[in-house]
């Protein structure tokens, strides 16, 4: 059951449902043109902006998206890139985005682990930076913040729940759902997907190039 999903929708919708908590979405790049599919639509087309309509609909409080830390990553991976360069580091250097092939490396060829770039991936990323900097300008405790990230690939749950993914105390991503988990969520409110609006990622963690 690698590749069967682990539904964790139930406690989505738990965390829209408490007042007390302040649920914080972000959307990787592929969900957006998978996600018109599940919901009927015509393939390969980019549903960007009705996805952030729904996702407002089903109760996030703020809806960003997942390309503003991939941006962060190329930065962060550039860096390290051109530091192992100049000082005789490990090459080649290999990404350490896919959760999948990092599980891979450290379970099959852990000689290969000093290849990997130590940045965290752009969802890890993501994640402690609404437990930190969000949590700090929004004027919300961290505690009181529920991470939630939509991801096409189901080894990101597996990415999430690692316990060293914690930059501010609490975990990172505290819960990760599928495209088509989120194709189940939006057909249980109700919503006529087709029929929403445009609307616009939150700034400033929505804005990428």
């Amino acid at each position: 059951a690698a590749i069967t999903i682990k539904d964790d929708t139930s406690l989505v919708w738990k965390a829209l449902g408490d007042p007390s908590k302040h649920v914080v979405v972000q959307t990787a790049p592929a969900v957006r043109v998978a996600l018109g599919e599940a919901l009927g639509l015509p393939g390969n087309q980019a549903v960007t902006g009705k996805m952030v309509a729904a996702l407002r609909h089903l109760g996030f409080d703020r809806v960003f998206d997942t390309n503003f830390t991939a941006d962060l990553t190329i930065m962060e991976e550039g860096y390290e890139f051109l530091h192992r360069l100049q000082n005789g580091g490990k090459l080649p250097m290999i990404t350490s985005c896919s959760p999948g092939w990092v599980n891979f490396a450290e379970l099959t060829y852990p000689d290969l682990l000093d290849h990997l770039s130590s940045a965290k991936s752009p969802q890890q990323m993501f994640g402690a930076l609404v437990k930190t900097y969000y949590a700090e300008t929004a004027g919300i405790d961290p505690k009181d913040i529920v991470s939630v990230s939509i991801m096409p690939c189901t080894a990101k749950k597996g990415e999430a729940a690692r316990e060293e993914f914690n930059s501010s105390g609490y975990q990172d991503v505290d819960y990760v759902v599928t495209t088509t988990e989120l194709a189940m969520m939006i057909r249980e409110q109700g919503l006529d997907f087709a029929s929403l609006p445009i609307e616009e990622y939150d700034s400033p963690m929505g804005i990428s190039t």
